[in-house]
């Protein structure tokens, strides 16, 4: 790649952000172990890893549905499309023995695309259908495309603490807010329950 193309290809790279979880051991690693593999697997997926919070303990959502999450966020820089990023990050599920039996069921990794650049997708009705969802329609109803940004992020401290750790200051494209400032619009009790390894 001559040195023109590569400063082409910089600049058509975005930064992004993805959640990883893991709440479901395999049968030789432990979900700290595959989570840490998830993030090896992104360099071979074109996307590089910026930043990276610490790893939490946070309690299964909805409540009781399983044992405590392994979590962090991740910036990440990609010169992928946002449908192409959250395929990789799909087929690095699949490779790490990720299956998707029900909605919010316990999983061996998890691994959300929550943002891209400043990228509405697919519409702003569209994020606004799927953000404005009651929780009882959540459980049952299954986006077929990419919804962005993530639409309950706002709603989660397991994804906003280690967020608002590395990017405090990245704004919602739609509700405007930072992300220190939807972490701390939840409830304190919300906020506790996410705790560092």
């Amino acid at each position: 790649m001559s040195e023109k193309q590569g400063r082409k290809t910089a600049k058509l790279s975005r930064i992004g952000y993805v959640a990883l979880g893991s709440n479901l051991q395999s049968a030789t690693r432990t979900s700290l172990e595959i989570v840490n593999e998830a993030l090896r697997l992104f360099a071979g997926a074109a996307i590089r890893i910026t930043k990276q919070s610490q790893w939490y303990s946070a309690p299964a959502f909805p409540a009781g549905i399983g044992p405590d999450y392994v979590n962090s966020v991740v910036e990440i820089e990609s010169a992928l499309s946002a449908k192409a990023v959250l395929a990789a990050l799909h087929d690095i599920e699949g490779a790490l023995g990720r299956t998707r039996p029900k909605r919010w069921a316990s999983r061996v990794i998890d691994l959300d695309l929550l943002a891209f650049g400043d990228e509405i997708a697919p519409s702003l009705a569209g994020f606004s259908h799927w953000q404005g969802l009651s929780l009882a329609a959540q459980m049952d109803a299954t986006p077929e495309g990419l919804i962005l940004p993530h639409p309950r992020m706002q709603d989660r401290a397991f994804v906003l603490k280690p967020m608002a750790e590395i990017a405090p200051a990245w704004r919602h494209p739609v509700l405007g807010k930072t992300a220190r400032a939807m972490l701390a619009a939840l409830p304190a009790e919300a906020r506790n329950e996410i705790r560092p390894l």
